[in-house]
């Protein structure tokens, strides 16, 4: 049994070895069969781009498609593989340069070789699928290129002008026969088997379009009611309740259009043209009803509802302009959807589009006026209750002054022939504004929404969480106004490509990836390291021997060290390389050292005051002629409260280097001196018997040792003594001081004691002079 253990596991191993053989010329035979259908599609798609002018965009649309699927699998292959290149790459480090007189050991040299065959094997397929990409992402680079070109010359072609006479024969004709074909479709309804599918649905289409008129024309009462019964739970949710429920003026009435348009057809059967136009009902439906719903809420009837702060007389413009702009974009589609299924001639579509251009003018006009006198001095308090906030109102007043220039410049272009170049500057610049408006109410319901769940009502309309819901819906809207403004999506998968992909800096590739992975470590770094900065503050701490000032330098520094470590493990998990930043990291140290020498001292002087603590928060301290009590600590500066109760703030460089009066370091004990004078003649010894009786009574004056009275000397005009005390907490030195003074006074008042103050007599050397004077003025 033990030889045949050998056998088998030789048996074994060969099994395995062979197994993973066939599957590795199976991946080859699979590679090299798309690799040789790539080599023939890219060939063919290079003779396709050469007579890119015989072939369609849809065509070249086809194409591109087809590219950027190999240049998917490509960007796979690319990357096969990179954890075991990875380590074989760290072996061949690990053995070291090959030695300048090229002699090492055979087993060395026989390993490096090996791990060279291997690196050589993983990194040919790696290399093949690199040039694919690289020129499969070329052609897609050329065909972008050709379809911008052709999209330029497209909104550039001069077209026939609607003014030109000549093209209005042509439009009447056209015009005619597609009256005349709907005309025709019409009356071939009332055939037999129209009238007998009729019959045979009429109670299902009775039913339909009782559901469906009740729908439409009830829908916004009932929706309407809802808001009101909604209104009755209070004020903190009212924004929210009305927001939820305003949608259903959108959902009833639309279901109600969408039966009435399936009932319709049910009725007979229609021709191809009226059926397409049946079958849009619900869209052009919701068309006005999104008009209408987005109208009330920018411009509402209440103003604590409407989004756009305006007069109410203006708030009732804006809602009809926006009425006006439902009808003719519903008026701009059914005549687009009409004329394109019957193939009208290019004269027919500018002379009928023609007046409704001019018409959108018209609208545009007086409203970009209406927006352009929103005013920015109505931030007052109510203007405040609906985040109505100057850098909205600006952002307001430059679109008012946009749909004035466009209600001119897009008339204008058309009446000339250029109508692809008006219509590509109309239409994107009216769905911009329902976009950005969408977006404004949907920040407001946002709002809403965190003002509900905090407690805080419509002040949350302010607060930085609806703005940071602003700018989150801005960036989510960018896309749309990309596409709306002639981006193609093809564009914005390859922009999202290349974003996803990265930028490489030194040699590393960083991606989004990177910097979610590093945002998210690092964040749960720094909240673990607040969190045992609390533990310690709250828990730990408090039960020690260390005192206040030792406990928050003890804090400081876990934290400046945790948000190190976070950083740093979140650069290492993210992949970034930091050896790549090493020059970088150089010359900046270079220009660290000169331009920011000053940063610098004070930052080293702040990690010296944590840890060497000369001075603690709540430390009272003297120090370039301010005397406060010292509040926090930084790696910068210290701020200091002054007795006036100002902050000032002292480099810490200045603590360090400076001379630093620190009244409490270590204990609270400290000295006070109070002097007095008493009149030439008193009792000296009675004098130094009361002060000392006065120091003795003092609760804060300590016992050990004693308070002392010195008798300084003689002074000009008094016998000065000063009372020498030691506090036990000399923070109350002024209070202590104060109390002193006061039984001074009472005490010399009771015993007759007096105290001097300074007197002088005025000679006159020459008082005949004046006497002189006198008598010459009389």
């Amino acid at each position: 049994m033990r030889a045949l253990m050998p056998l088998l596991l030789a048996m074994f191993l060969a099994l395995w070895g062979a197994i993973a053989q066939a599957q590795e010329l199976a991946v080859r035979d699979e590679d090299d069969s798309l690799y040789s259908f790539w080599e023939d599609a890219a060939s063919r798609a290079e003779q396709r781009i050469d007579t890119a002018d015989d072939t369609s965009t849809e065509d070249l649309e086809t194409l591109r498609q087809r590219l950027a699927t190999f240049r998917g699998e490509f960007d796979l292959a690319r990357q096969a593989n990179s954890a075991r290149i990875a380590t074989i790459r760290s072996q061949i480090n690990a053995l070291g340069p090959v030695p300048e007189n090229g002699e090492e050991s055979p087993e060395i040299a026989a390993t490096r070789a090996e791990l060279a065959g291997q690196f050589d094997d993983l990194q040919a397929p790696i290399l093949a699928a690199d040039v694919a990409f690289r020129r499969a992402d070329g052609l897609i680079n050329e065909i972008d290129t050709i379809l911008r070109e052709r999209e330029t010359r497209r909104l550039l072609s001069l077209g026939p002008s609607p003014l030109n006479p000549k093209t209005w024969s042509v439009a009447f004709g056209d015009t005619e026969r597609i009256l005349r074909d709907l005309g025709d479709d019409l009356s071939g309804i009332a055939n037999t088997a129209n009238q007998r599918q009729l019959r045979n649905n009429l109670p299902l289409v009775a039913l339909l379009l009782v559901i469906s008129l009740t729908l439409i024309v009830r829908g916004r009462v009932w929706a309407g009611k809802a808001v009101n019964f909604m209104r009755r739970f209070g004020g903190r949710g009212s924004g929210v309740w009305s927001f939820l429920v305003s949608l259903l003026r959108i959902i009833l009435p639309l279901s109600g259009v969408y039966i009435l348009a399936h009932a319709i057809l049910l009725t007979a059967r229609f021709g191809d043209t009226i059926e397409e136009l049946i079958a849009l009902f619900p869209v052009w439906g919701l068309l006005l009803l999104g008009f209408r719903w987005l109208a009330e809420r920018l411009f509402a009837r209440e103003e604590d509802d409407a989004v756009i702060c305006l007069t109410p007389e203006g708030r009732r413009a804006g809602r009809f302009y926006m009425f006006v702009l439902s009808v003719l974009f519903l008026s701009h589609g059914l005549i687009a959807v009409l004329f394109d299924l019957e193939q009208a001639a290019p004269e027919t579509l500018a002379v009928i589009a023609f007046p409704i251009v001019v018409l959108f003018g018209f609208v545009l006009f007086p409203m970009g006026f209406m927006l352009r006198k929103y005013d920015l001095t109505d931030e007052s308090e109510e203007a405040e209750d609906h985040a109505q906030k100057a850098g909205v109102g600006r952002v307001i007043r430059f679109f008012g002054l946009i749909l004035i220039a466009v209600s001119v410049i897009a008339p204008s272009m058309t009446a000339i022939g250029y109508a692809e170049a008006g219509n590509a500057m109309l239409y994107p610049t009216i769905l911009s504004m329902l976009v950005l408006g969408l977006v404004m109410v949907l920040q407001r319901f946002a709002a809403d929404v965190y003002g509900l769940i905090t407690g805080q009502g419509v002040e949350a309309r302010d607060s930085l969480m609806a703005i940071f819901a602003g700018f989150v819906l801005v960036l989510a809207s960018l896309p749309f106004l990309a596409l709306l403004w002639g981006a193609r999506v093809t564009d914005l998968t390859e922009l999202w490509r290349r974003f996803l992909d990265g930028f490489e800096i030194g040699g590393t590739r960083i991606s989004p990836s990177d910097f979610l992975t590093f945002a998210i470590v690092f964040v749960i770094g720094y909240t673990v390291t607040r969190l045992l900065q609390g533990t310690l503050r709250t828990n730990v701490l408090p039960k020690t021997r260390l005192d206040i000032g030792g406990q928050n330098a003890l804090i400081s520094g876990i934290g400046y060290v945790g948000i190190f470590l976070a950083s740093l493990i979140a650069v290492t998990v993210a992949g970034v390389d930091l050896s790549a930043f090493a020059i970088v990291a150089g010359a900046l140290s270079v220009g660290i050292g000169f331009g920011l020498q000053t940063i610098v001292s004070n930052f080293v002087s702040g990690i010296i005051l944590l840890v060497e603590r000369p001075i603690s928060e709540g430390d009272w301290i003297e120090v370039g002629g301010q005397m406060g009590v010292v509040k926090h600590i930084s790696v910068r500066s210290t701020r200091i409260e002054t007795f006036d109760r100002t902050d000032v703030i002292v480099p810490n460089s200045d603590l360090i280097a400076g001379t630093v009066t620190n009244y409490t370091r270590g204990n609270t004990i400290g000295r006070l001196i109070v002097k007095i004078g008493v009149a030439y003649g008193t009792d000296t010894k009675r004098v130094d018997r009361i002060l000392r009786e006065i120091a003795n009574a003092q609760p804060m004056v300590l016992n050990n040792p004693p308070p002392n009275v010195v008798f300084m000397g003689f002074g000009a005009d008094s016998l000065d003594f000063e009372i020498r005390a030691i506090l036990r907490d000399v923070n109350w030195i002024l209070s202590v001081q104060n109390d002193i003074n006061h039984e001074i006074a009472a005490r010399f008042t009771e015993e007759g004691i007096e105290i001097p103050f300074a007197q002088r007599d005025v000679w006159l050397r020459n008082p005949e002079v004046l006497q002189t004077g006198s008598d010459k003025s009389e």
